[in-house]
């Protein structure tokens, strides 16, 4: 029974803690997980859950489903935060596991916040107890557990992800709160507005923690009007103030690699969109300079040589202004890039010259296209029979120029967009290229 103090810590304690979900039946979200029938539904209600790992953005229900765990099983359970616990905790508590293994034949399960957090250490210590079964492990965590956690803990569990909840179920949360009148709201009278409801679910973007701290802000700093805490969306605005935008490091890469896409498949609209949100998320902009740069050579290239001067403009308009002003003038680039006619002929050349100068046994340069800036260069023969293309009809004139050893291999071969269109037909008429290629 809770004593005085316990209940009044309680009382006081954020509406989101309040209102954390006790059972299965209260749980809102993941259904992908935990609805009727799956596997992790069954493997908690008969208390046979095996070693886990809950990853996936904060304020989804992972440490609220860790803690339904622990109010339903015969078993013992352990909490713990990895920012603050080291090898010694650790292992006060796997021999106390132990003993309630051996004297009593009580399992123990060991919740670990922000598991990617421990170091390799910390992990190592943990490992000899999950391969004897001495505990359950349960892992909580914002990262990815693949790249952030060492391997030998990961290949041991089960991985569950979690995603953001929709706006449905945070608004079910927060109508749940408003509802409730021994843990949450319901002993104020208060009526909510349809579109301040819908404002904080979608500015809560998917976090139902933010949004049950929003609603009770709402509720407590707002003056009642004839008895009834009027929540419109003007008051909601204020409690929740702009969306929070998550971006760990798997988020930063898949953002990334989204917006490469996007410029690769020619979207303007979709890179605009992945380059705001990153921008937003607080991702440094250079980086994505870096990258229109490198899309300039690597997905468009000859075809539209003017894509390279945009790309590079739209770094150097970074360094002179900063932004925000120097968003437009990113934007730009990023339209002008999609916009462009593509060729993958570049990266192709590159690869293909790259490969035979890694793997092919090289021969001396031939003799006409050795160095001749050097005293005694004629003596050694050095230039003999080189044409200088200046003194011939166009500046051009038919000679071997390749290295011997890949003599007759094309690495450039022109596409048929943009202005690559005009050098393939320049290459056709001179013999470089058959029709075909």
């Amino acid at each position: 029974m809770d004593d005085l103090f316990s209940a009044q810590a309680k009382r006081s304690a954020p509406l989101a803690d309040r209102m954390r979900p006790r059972t299965l039946n209260e749980f809102i979200g993941q259904d992908h997980i935990v609805g009727p029938g799956r596997l992790l539904r069954r493997a908690i209600e008969t208390d046979s859950l095996q070693s886990s790992i809950f990853f996936g953005p904060p304020g989804c229900g992972k440490t609220t489903l860790a803690a339904i765990v622990a109010g339903s099983t015969h078993s013992d359970f352990v909490k713990m935060n990895a920012v603050t616990a080291g090898v010694k905790e650790l292992r006060e508590v796997l021999e106390q596991a132990q003993s309630s293994l051996k004297l009593y034949g009580r399992a123990t399960y060991l919740l670990l916040d922000e598991c990617h957090r421990w170091s390799k250490t910390q992990s190592d210590a943990l490992l000899p107890a999950l391969e004897a079964g001495v505990v359950r492990f349960i892992g909580s965590t914002t990262e990815n557990p693949m790249v952030s956690m060492t391997g030998a803990i990961v290949s041991r569990c089960r991985l569950f992800q979690f995603y953001p909840l929709s706006m449905e179920d945070v608004k079910r949360s927060v109508l749940a709160a408003l509802a409730d009148a021994e843990r949450g709201l319901g002993n104020y009278k208060t009526k909510v507005d349809e579109e301040a409801l819908d404002h904080i679910a979608r500015v809560a973007n998917g976090d139902a923690r933010t949004a049950l701290n929003a609603i009770e802000l709402a509720v407590l700093t707002t003056k009642p009007e004839q008895g009834v805490i009027h929540i419109t969306a003007e008051v909601a605005a204020e409690s929740i103030q702009q969306k929070v935008m998550k971006c760990d490091d798997q988020q930063f890469y898949d953002m990334l690699s989204a917006f490469c896409k996007s410029l690769r498949g020619g979207d303007s609209d979709a890179a605009i969109a992945w380059f705001a949100r990153l921008i937003y998320a607080g991702v440094d902009p250079r980086i994505i300079c870096r990258r229109l740069i490198a899309h300039a050579s690597e997905d468009i290239g000859l075809a539209n040589p003017q894509a390279m001067v945009q790309a590079v403009a739209a770094a150097q308009a970074l360094e002179f202004i900063g932004l925000p002003e120097a968003r437009l003038s990113i934007i730009q680039a990023i339209i002008f890039l999609c916009e462009s006619p593509k060729s993958n002929s570049v990266v192709m050349a590159l690869g293909a010259a790259f490969k035979d100068a890694e793997q092919i046994p090289d021969q001396p340069v031939p003799i006409h296209l050795r160095d001749t800036a050097f005293y005694g260069a004629d003596k050694l023969g050095h230039g003999k029979g080189y044409k200088y293309p200046h003194d011939y009809p166009g500046h051009v004139v038919a000679q071997e120029y390749m290295p011997p050893s890949v003599k007759g291999r094309k690495y450039y071969v022109p596409g048929e967009l943009g202005n690559e269109a005009k050098i393939r037909q320049n290459h056709i008429a001179s013999g470089k290229l058959e029709p075909s290629e």
